[in-house]
C-alpha cells in the first residue's frame, strides 16, 4: 500500500476500500508514522497494556452462539460489563468496562476454571497489545471478532498459542498442564492466550472464527493474510497456587481458549495504535 501515498485523499480511500473493504480504512497510521518497516530490534517492548478486572460469568458466547442465551459452556468475562449472547458493537460500545482505560469497552472472555466442583474466579486479566511485524499495524475494525486456542483440544496445544504458568515471581516454565506454584509472594496461577495478528483484510469474522486470521511468519504476515493488526495476549490471574484437580468449562485444562470482540471507542484505539505501536513506543498500562 506504500505506493498509494501520492494519490489524493478521496481517491486513496476508494482504492483501499476496493482492495480490502471499508473495514480496512480503520486505523491508517499517521503520516509521521508511515515507514516501510521497523527493524526486529525496534519491536522489542513495543506495546500498550490493559488491566481489566473480573466482570461476570454466563453460559453465553456472542461469537460462537450469537443470540442464543445459555447455549455455551460457562465463560468468565473481563472488560465490557454487558457482554452476553446478543452483544453487538453498539451494545458493547455504550456499556461500561472493568478496564483501567474507560475507552476500552471491548469484550474479552475465557472458559470458566473449576477446582473440583468449585469455580475459581480470576482476579482479573492483563492484556498486551503488541506490534509483532516489521510492517506498521492497522487498528481492529469495529465489531471485529476472533478466537485463539481450541475448546476441543484434548491434548497439549502449541505453547506459542496458550500455556499456564505462575507469573514472573513464580519461576515456573510455561506448561500445557496446570503447575503447582511455589509458596512465594505473587506466585499464583496464570493462563496465557496469544491471538493471531495477520488479517485477510476483508472479514470481520469467519465460519470457524479463526480462518480470517493467521499468525505471523517470523516478523512478517503471510501473503494470504497481508494486513498486520495488534498482537493481543490475554493473561488471566487466578487466586490459587494450582496443582491437581482443575478443569475448564470446555473440558480439560488443555482446552484453553479465549475470545475477543473489538468494541473499543474507535478514536482511543486508533490513538494508541498510532502513538504506541506504529511510533515504536512502550506506553504501559492505562491509569
Amino acid at each position: 500500500m506504500k505506493g498509494f501515498g501520492v494519490i489524493a485523499g478521496g481517491t486513496l480511500a476508494l482504492a483501499i476500500a476496493a482492495i480490502f473493504g471499508p473495514a480496512a480504512l480503520a486505523g491508517k497510521p499517521k503520516n509521521g508514522d508511515e515507514r516501510a518497516a521497523a527493524s526486529r530490534a525496534e519491536l522489542r517492548g513495543v506495546n500498550f497494556v490493559e488491566s481489566c478486572r473480573f466482570s461476570h460469568q454466563a453460559p453465553d458466547d456472542p461469537i460462537v452462539f450469537p443470540g442464543k442465551a445459555g447455549a455455551s459452556h460457562m465463560h468468565t468475562f473481563v472488560g465490557n460489563r454487558r457482554t452476553n449472547a446478543s452483544s453487538t458493537f453498539g451494545s458493547l460500545v455504550s456499556g461500561g468496562t472493568t478496564c483501567k482505560r474507560r475507552e476500552d469497552t471491548a469484550a474479552y472472555w475465557v472458559p470458566a476454571l473449576y477446582q473440583g466442583a468449585e469455580t475459581v474466579l480470576p482476579m482479573g486479566a492483563t492484556i498486551y497489545y503488541r506490534r509483532s511485524t516489521l510492517a506498521p499495524v492497522r487498528t481492529f475494525p469495529n465489531d471485529f471478532r476472533m478466537i485463539a486456542g481450541s475448546a476441543m483440544a484434548t491434548t497439549p496445544q502449541d505453547q506459542r498459542v496458550t500455556y499456564w504458568n505462575c507469573g514472573v515471581e513464580g519461576g515456573v516454565a510455561p506448561s500445557s498442564s496446570i503447575p503447582t506454584c511455589p509458596e512465594t509472594r505473587g506466585a499464583f496461577l496464570r493462563l496465557h492466550i496469544r491471538f493471531p495478528s495477520c488479517w485477510d483484510g476483508r472479514s470481520l469474522d469467519s465460519t470457524d472464527h479463526k480462518s480470517h486470521l493467521a499468525y505471523p511468519m517470523g516478523t512478517r504476515c503471510p501473503a494470504s493474510h497481508p494486513v498486520s493488526l495488534p498482537a493481543i495476549e490475554q493473561i488471566y490471574r487466578y487466586p490459587t497456587r494450582g496443582g491437581a484437580g482443575f478443569t475448564l468449562a470446555s473440558g480439560s485444562v488443555y482446552s484453553a481458549h479465549a475470545d475477543f470482540v473489538n468494541a473499543w471507542k474507535p478514536p482511543a484505539l486508533r490513538r494508541l495504535v498510532d502513538d504506541c505501536l506504529n511510533a515504536l513506543v512502550h506506553c504501559g498500562q492505562g491509569s
